[in-house]
């Protein structure tokens, strides 16, 4: 009898020790399991703001529907690696350049434009985030007395806080572009506003902050163009600026929260399917210039025959529109700039036969890596004819390191002029000097024949601070050295800095019959011993009789 109850207790012992054994391992489990949902959660929450709000305003509608079907971590990741990937700027270098910007600007707006939420959720951090830091800033953060300019309406009044941001220029949206920014609620909370009256304290008070109309009893405020937008336009005493117009601000506005548009999209098609004919005839010239020690600026040169263009009537002229679209490409095909233009010329009717003799040009200036090559795709159409051209070009930028005395491409040009200012977004400009290049080498005795060159890596001399060069500019037929002009005083010098050396000469052709040419320009640095060699072949014709070339 005393069996039994010993069998039973070893039992119960037995079933008591593996469960007392088990309890820890699925406690661990538990733990275990716990950790790993934590871990879920995080990176869902990583993920989640990943797109809405670290790369909310760049990411595009396509990426974004992909990224949300992805159903596993791993996909997502390797999705955010390849949308970084794909707007880096230099794969050679270990960070990315786009990405670092990107989140820089991302820790400026939070620091400087929060206000009661986050700096990247305001206007002023979203319009900051996609578009980088203004060309100038107008800050008012008090507000105060505020005297309207007259395509304000005039006369005085009191603001609250505003700013106003200028860019110069935002490839797709145009130059000078003003975006306005208030305060309305005083709390720090800067919005865009879509009307100049928006900052106006006294918008709503009678008989306060009146316009130069409302104070010599023209108008009144019910008419101002706040309240009735369409009255912009007739508004007394008020000048007009085509970007004040409600329509011009409502289109800036919603533009410049929008990703940049290609206007021609036929062109782009063709770069995409890689269709190689042509039929619009297409001269292209590529150079290449020392920016610093890491990057060169491409010029690339369209020239056509006004003869192939077609000109329509317009207005009382005929004119040519020919669409420009052009793609940079890497060598692993990642897209480097992208751009698109419109090459327009105009002539009265009395001077298009003359015209039709002549050219018409376009110039792209392209900022590359100066250790990297590129690909680039130029598609032309002429917009009255439908007639297309086509360039595909490899670009291997020069190599400008080292201290060896070295030149850039030696351009030839029919026209050089220094200029007083230096625009932007001009084609044919150099630094303070506009030169067009003569892409079918053909020059028009008497002349002069533009030349135009920088030198790189020149010494200065110590006492003088200034370089010691002797250059010489021969143009050759086979063997025989027809003219000849050398500057031992420097008189060819436009330009010298740490940088570079500008030499622009003007060469007569008047003793050279018609036919083709060598030109030489050889540069000797005295204090280095060194000197370097362009050359270049070229063109004389004679003389039209009805006129000089334009």
């Amino acid at each position: 009898m005393a069996t039994k109850p010993l069998s039973n207790f070893l039992l119960v012992a037995a079933v008591s020790f593996f469960w007392l054994a088990a309890v820890p391992s699925w406690g661990r489990m538990l733990v275990q399991e716990g950790e790993e949902a934590a871990r879920r959660e995080e990176r869902e929450d990583y993920f989640r703001k990943w797109l809405r709000e670290d790369v909310v305003y760049i990411i595009t509608d396509e990426e974004r529907a992909v990224f949300e079907r992805l159903t596993t971590p791993d996909e997502k990741e390797k999705f955010i690696q390849q949308f970084w990937y794909r707007r880096d700027p230099d794969m050679r270098t270990s960070p990315n350049e786009f990405k670092e910007e990107h989140y820089r600007r991302l820790a400026f707006v939070n620091e400087r434009f929060g206000s009661g939420r986050p700096g990247w959720q305001t206007d002023r951090g979203r319009i900051y985030v996609i578009h980088g830091p203004p060309d100038d800033v107008e800050s008012h953060p008090s507000g105060g007395i505020y005297r309207r300019p007259m395509h304000e309406g005039g006369g005085s009044t009191n603001t609250f806080p505003y700013e106003v941001w200028r860019y110069l220029h935002i490839p797709g949206l145009g130059q000078d572009l003003e975006v306005e920014f208030v305060d309305v609620t005083l709390t720090g909370e800067y919005r865009i506003s879509l009307y100049p009256e928006e900052k106006d304290a006294l918008l709503r008070v009678p008989g306060a902050g009146l316009t130069v109309a409302e104070e010599l009893g023209l108008t009144t405020k019910a008419q101002r163009p706040f309240f009735s937008p369409g009255n912009r336009e007739d508004y007394p005493l008020m000048t007009r600026r085509v970007k004040d117009s409600p329509f011009a601000r409502y289109e800036t506005y919603a533009r410049i929260q929008a990703p940049r548009e290609i206007k021609y999209r036929d062109l782009k098609e063709l770069v995409d399917v890689k269709v190689d004919y042509q039929t619009l005839p297409v001269r292209f010239q590529q150079d290449c210039f020392k920016l610093n020690n890491e990057q060169v600026l491409v010029p690339v040169t369209l020239e056509l025959d006004n003869r192939e263009l077609s000109f329509a009537p317009e207005n009382g002229s005929h004119v040519a529109r020919v669409a420009v679209y052009g793609v940079v490409t890497s060598i692993a095909k990642r897209i480097v700039e992208e751009f698109d233009d419109e090459l327009f010329q105009s002539y009265r009717p009395e001077v298009l036969p003359r015209k039709l003799e002549s050219s018409s040009n376009y110039q792209r200036i392209l900022t590359l890596k100066g250790k990297m090559r590129y690909r680039l795709d130029l598609v032309v159409k002429d917009l009255h004819s439908g007639r297309m051209g086509w360039v595909r070009q490899a670009i291997v930028p020069a190599r400008y390191g080292g201290d060896d005395l070295r030149a850039s491409s030696l351009i030839l040009s029919d026209k050089i002029s220094p200029l007083q200012e230096i625009p932007r977004h001009e084609m044919f400009v150099l630094g303070d000097v506009k030169i067009r290049p003569r892409l079918d080498r053909d020059f028009l005795a008497p002349g002069p024949l533009g030349v135009y060159l920088q030198v790189y890596n020149v010494a200065v001399d110590q006492s003088t601070q200034k370089p010691s060069i002797r250059a010489s500019y021969r143009i050759n037929r086979g063997a025989e050295t027809l003219v000849e002009r050398v500057d031992e005083a420097g008189e060819s010098i436009q330009l010298f800095s740490q940088h570079r050396l500008v030499l622009i000469k003007g060469l007569p052709l008047r003793d050279l019959k018609p036919g083709r040419y060598w030109l030489s320009v050889k540069v000797r640095d005295r204090i280095k011993g060194q000197e370097v060699e362009a050359e270049e072949e070229f063109q004389v014709k004679a003389l039209p009789q009805w006129a000089s070339r334009p």
